[in-house]
């Protein structure tokens, strides 16, 4: 199987800012996991978009996933209680 390109949005680097840097660490290994496996057991399709998340302790990372480009783009990360909430 190939592997996924990592992409992410200008905004995750604003989101990562305001994580502790322990928690930073384990973020930063769970998105390298998904260039090898976009769809790991513990991952929800999020309803009405074609967007995943993944849970890491108490923050969230939202990604789409672009099988024809083999493509992983990370949309968001945030505090569970946050992510989900428009700006």
């Amino acid at each position: 199987m190939a592997s996924y390109e990592l992409v992410f949005k200008k905004s995750v680097a604003k989101d990562l800012r305001r994580v502790p840097n322990a928690d930073v660490a384990r973020i930063i290994e769970r998105i390298r996991a998904l260039a090898d496996d976009p769809r790991p057991s513990g991952c929800e399709k999020l309803s009405g978009l074609e967007r995943y998340r993944i849970r890491q302790g108490v923050y969230r990372i939202v990604y789409e996933v672009l099988d024809h480009k083999l493509v992983v783009l990370v949309v968001k990360i945030g505090h569970r209680r946050d992510v989900y909430r428009p700006r």
